[in-house]
């Protein structure tokens, strides 16, 4: 999986997801959570024009390709957070010689390569 250094670089500087145990919790900046929620805003407004689509009765295959732009933009937010998951979380916990997460980020990935 490739991803684009450009825009994502800065935003995975701060990603952090804290582990003691039982107790698991992502830790980003303010700036990644930002980023993130305003790119679900956007999404979610996309899922909202989709369903007027449908209440209007547009034609089938533009209605389609509004549903796969939005899959595109929400499989942009997943590359985001499992970048910077690996980058962070995976390393760190296998540094600490946890290396359950290698079992953990393969069962993520392989729910994300389904879709």
């Amino acid at each position: 999986m490739s991803f684009d250094q450009g825009e994502n670089e800065e935003i995975l500087d701060d990603s952090c997801c804290g582990h003691d145990g039982s107790n698991r919790k992502s830790h980003h900046s303010d700036k990644v959570k930002n980023n993130l929620v305003t790119r679900l805003n956007r999404i979610e407004g996309q899922i909202r024009g989709i369903k007027g689509l449908i209440e209007k009765d547009t034609y089938c295959d533009d209605v389609i390709n509004q549903i796969s732009a939005t899959q595109a933009a929400l499989n942009s937010v997943a590359r985001i957070l499992l970048e910077g998951h690996m980058k962070s979380c995976v390393v760190e916990r296998i540094q600490e010689g946890d290396f359950e997460v290698l079992d953990e980020i393969l069962v993520t990935i392989q729910k994300l390569m389904k879709k």
